[in-house]
């Protein structure tokens, strides 16, 4: 048996210098190379005849070369070489731009496979710089399923399909079996050398369905189980926090000057029922823009300190942490809770009092951004860990705060709702509660797109709003004009808006440049009313109340995911007023359009993240990386949906036996999973 671990440059083949490109596409090992899978696939086994060739169309076709190859020089740098070839039906001529070596390779006679797109011109049939295979010799890449695969400069798909030939030669039966024969029979799954040969080189699409369909359920397996041991550790090895006082709670909510929704209720049941067991809270609480998840938050917070453990809210930006700051001091201050803020912009001297404060029992609650995981914070009785938009942190960040406790419970928002399947692989170390309802009385935003042509009408429509009283969000994808990409930036939409369209207002400009003190004020000023118009790159995106903010322009809606314009949308309609998203879209593409479209049909944010995983696909809307997840490699969470389930019932059977996978015939399969994950879960498997 081999060791996959090998360095890659042990293959034939592999010099010094491929193995440099070969590093640029993370392949190291004979492993690496077995698991970089093909992104597409060309078929090339029906042959055609030349009679029956189409123009434009990628065929394959077996001829005989008549006559020598004949060089014609077309102007100066550009000589074509044209190979005259025949078969029972016809004649054509392979076409080859500034190739001489074609003269020393091609002679009349001999018969070739040539694969390429056919052109029809000057009244012959061409095939445009074909790949070729001499019928005489060891045909591999024309008259078969040939894989296609994602590589960089420096290395041709003959490279790469040459090394993964090489690999499955020498190494493909060293690829121990590590799903458990149970498994495998459950599925009806073929074993792991079957797959990686036919990934590779499938000889035909049931073939290939076979493979794909075996490495996509492992993957997916892997990353389920990995999550689920991680979760079990917390759930099972370890005693959380009691916490028990309910009465100051409800009469916390009865002061509230609304009425929870349902769906708050709900869930801060499931909250008070984690909080008031043994089990660590490890719960992730999904809610769409506006849907009250803050408060929920706040309420978990106070339970916190009614039990006399301090609290801490960790947000991913300073403008959502202050808004936190202030939605915190409102509520519970009157209750005589004290709160802190810990952010990068607080002064110095003023950081090291509330650090004393934190440590001394002496700060009930601090809220603040990445600044709080920094090694000097250090509480007295820390009991809730609350990261708000856990998307934007990563699990080892959440570590990190939660280590500054024993044991405290953990609560983690997200305003980017994820269906509840792939919710269960994106936080499977976590329980799911979703907030599906929005507060009574909300006004629906009314959301338009329209095109460059209606941009001044929308900008006219803007200032009769401003002069009624209302502010206005203008939001652009760059904060800098770029040479590379052509969208409007915040600082030429600042100058653009100030100077012409709205010049008789008070324009503002927000963006992550800025120093955190400049972006403060600002955000103060807008929200005082000072600032009538906010032109802001997407550091508004999250979390931001301004009531009196009314329509938000976004401009370039186009380079921005579905998800992240339902985001910049809920900046407004939070208040009493009639609220409009205006979409100005400068792509003409039917994707553009049919993107423009969901966001006018629907504010279900359940709805526009489905699609959005649809059209996008997930290594664009999440990548798995800022997880602390395994990064996949041929699975996908939105085309695999079905698969997924499936696995997640296989995870469920595999854990109910073995919670630790320590038995003898899943051995193989937790090194696998520890392999995958790292060292991170290995203490996680003993």
């Amino acid at each position: 048996m081999h060791d996959l671990k090998e360095s890659i440059q042990f293959i034939k083949g592999v010099g010094p210098k491929r193995l440099k490109y070969l590093e640029k596409i993370d392949i190291y090992s004979i492993e690496d190379g077995l698991y970089f899978f093909p992104k597409s696939y060309e078929d090339r086994r029906e042959m055609k005849n030349i009679a029956d060739t189409k123009d434009n169309e990628k065929i394959t076709i077996k001829v005989n070369i008549y006559e020598s190859v004949q060089e014609k020089s077309i102007r100066k740098g550009l000589k074509i070489y044209k190979i005259p070839i025949k078969d029972h039906t016809g004649v054509a001529c392979a076409i080859f731009y500034n190739a001489p070596f074609t003269k020393d390779i091609f002679k009349e006679g001999d018969r070739i496979y040539l694969h390429g797109k056919i052109k029809k011109a000057f009244g012959e049939v061409q095939i445009i710089h074909p790949s070729y295979e001499f019928i005489e010799g060891n045909t591999t890449t024309v008259n078969s399923i040939i894989p296609i695969y994602n590589l960089t400069h420096g290395l041709t798909q003959k490279d790469m399909i040459n090394l993964s030939r090489n690999i499955l030669h020498v190494y493909g039966e060293s690829m121990y079996e590590y799903l458990p024969a149970d498994t495998i029979k459950r599925n009806r799954l073929c074993d792991i050398q079957y797959a990686l040969g036919n990934i590779h080189f499938p000889s035909s699409p049931k073939v290939l369905k076979i493979a794909k369909y075996r490495l996509v359920f492992e993957e997916l397996l892997i990353l389920q189980l990995g999550l689920w041991l991680i979760k079990n550790k917390f759930n099972n090895n370890q005693k959380g926090i009691v916490f028990q006082k309910q009465k100051e709670c409800k009469e916390l909510i009865a002061a509230l000057p609304f009425t929870l929704t349902n769906a708050q209720i709900r869930v801060l049941q499931e909250i008070e029922t984690d909080m008031k067991s043994e089990k660590i809270m490890n719960r992730l609480v999904q809610g769409d823009v506006g849907s009250g998840k803050t408060i929920v938050a706040l309420i978990a917070l106070y339970k916190s300190v009614l039990n006399g453990y301090q609290g801490v809210l960790m947000a991913p930006t300073e403008i959502l942490a202050e808004q936190h700051m202030d939605s915190a001091k409102e509520l519970l201050e009157p209750f005589g809770l004290r709160i802190g803020l810990l952010s990068g912009s607080v002064p110095k001297r003023k950081k090291e009092e509330i650090l004393k404060q934190l440590e001394a029992g002496h700060i009930d609650i601090i809220i603040g951004t990445h600044a709080i995981i920094q090694e000097n914070v250090h509480f007295k009785k820390l009991g809730l860990v609350i990261t708000d938009e856990q998307h934007r942190f990563g699990v080892r960040q959440r570590s990190i705060l939660s280590n500054k406790g024993t044991n405290p419970d953990v609560l983690v928002m997200t305003a980017t709702p994820i269906p509840r399947t792939l919710a269960l692989i994106l936080y499977g170390d976590l329980d799911v509660s979703i907030i599906d309802e929005l507060p009574p009385g909300r006004k629906k935003i009314k959301t338009h797109v329209a095109d460059e042509t209606k941009r001044k009408n929308i900008y006219h429509f803007a200032k009769k709003r401003i002069e009624s009283g209302r502010q206005v969000y203008i939001v652009a994808p760059l904060v800098e004009d770029s040479e590379h990409i052509d969208a409007k930036s915040a600082q030429e939409l600042y100058l653009e808006i100030k100077e012409n369209y709205l010049k008789d207002c008070s324009v503002g400009l927000l963006h992550g440049k800025m120093k955190s003190s400049e972006k403060d004020e600002t955000m103060d000023r807008f929200k005082k009313g000072e600032i009538q118009v906010l032109v802001s790159t997407t550091v508004i995106e999250v979390g931001v109340n301004v009531p009196n903010a009314s329509i938000i322009i976004i401009e370039n809606s186009e380079r921005f995911g579905l998800a992240q314009l339902h985001q910049l949308r809920g900046r407004v309609g939070r208040g009493q007023y009639q609220s409009h998203c205006i979409l100005l879209n400068y792509s003409k593409s039917p994707l553009s359009k049919e993107r423009m479209e969901i966001m006018e049909e629907t504010n279900n944010g359940f709805i526009i993240s489905e699609k959005d995983l649809e059209l996008r696909g997930p290594g664009e809307f999440f990548g798995t990386r800022q997880h602390g997840l395994p990064e996949l490699r041929i699975a996908n969470l939105f085309k695999h949906i079905n698969i997924l389930k499936q696995v997640q019932k296989e995870a469920e059977i595999l854990m109910n036996e073995d919670k630790t996978l320590s038995l003898e015939k899943n051995s193989a399969l937790k090194n696998r999973i520890i392999h995958q994950f790292g060292t991170n879960i290995q203490e996680l498997c003993l």
